[in-house]
């Protein structure tokens, strides 16, 4: 009787201790897998480049198809028929959701988009993995006191597919994606999305904007402008061109 309620602290402290433990192995186990997302260049054309390092599992990474999940917001874009292009070429691959882009729209009037950006492995890494994909921001509405807008974009989800090799159980979990892995396998294969920490958990898409302020400059020049061209080719037109019943008074 009076070591009931000895035996059951000591097993409830060899429990806790044993979920400790375990909390520190699946740690030390999936702190190795990191993402380095950049955007490069300056502008409204960009390049999103992604980093993978798979880290402790390099061992496991043979036969294995990575793919970031990312979530562009409204005022950036991927062209369709960039991309397109690029994939006939072997340079990249990713998928679009949705498929149809209005790449002329304005940032207050796009909707977002779903990216799955499939990752090449790294010839000097074993178990790295990289991808660039051409972006584009989209234009803003004018602001009152900025010359720039800030687009933000998140840290994607990591996702891989090892249809002849296994991952350790303690760093994914099951993806519901609707992708090919093209590894030896050409069956079905199941996704998982793997535990990782990220160099940056956003990046920042500066943008350029006009002000408000000079709205009134601008459609005075424009007018001004349109107005000019039209009288040069009108008199271009009267001067050299050839009419049969219509004929330019000087």
């Amino acid at each position: 009787m009076a070591g009931g309620p000895r035996q059951c602290g000591e097993a409830l402290l060899g429990a806790g201790l044993a979920a400790f433990l375990c909390a520190l192995r699946v740690q030390a186990v999936c702190e190795g897998a990191t993402v380095t997302q950049e955007l490069l260049k300056e502008g409204f054309h960009r390049d999103l480049l992604l980093k993978v390092d798979l880290g402790v599992v390099e061992e496991h990474a043979g036969g294995c198809r990575v793919v970031a999940r990312t979530h562009l917001p409204p005022g950036i874009y991927v062209d369709p028929y960039e991309l397109a292009s690029l994939q006939q070429q072997n340079l990249t691959k990713a998928v679009l959701i949705p498929d149809v882009v209005d790449v002329e729209a304005p940032e207050y009037l796009a909707t977002g988009l779903l990216v799955l950006l499939y990752l090449e492995s790294d010839p000097w890494c074993s178990h790295c993995f990289r991808a660039a994909l051409p972006v584009h921001g989209r234009y803003h509405r004018p602001a009152e006191d900025s010359e720039e807008a800030l687009v933000i974009l998140k840290s994607p989800e990591v996702l891989v597919c090892c249809c002849d090799n296994r991952l350790p159980a303690e760093c994914w979990k099951p993806a519901e994606v609707e992708a090919a892995c093209s590894g030896k396998n050409a069956g079905p294969c199941q996704w998982y999305s793997i535990i990782h920490k990220s160099a940056h958990e956003e990046s920042i898409l500066q943008v350029p904007v006009g002000l408000t302020q000079h709205s009134s400059m601008v459609c005075a020049v424009t007018l001004l402008a349109t107005v000019l061209c039209s009288s040069l080719i009108l008199a271009a037109v009267c001067k050299y061109g050839q009419f049969s019943e219509v004929t330019c008074s000087e």
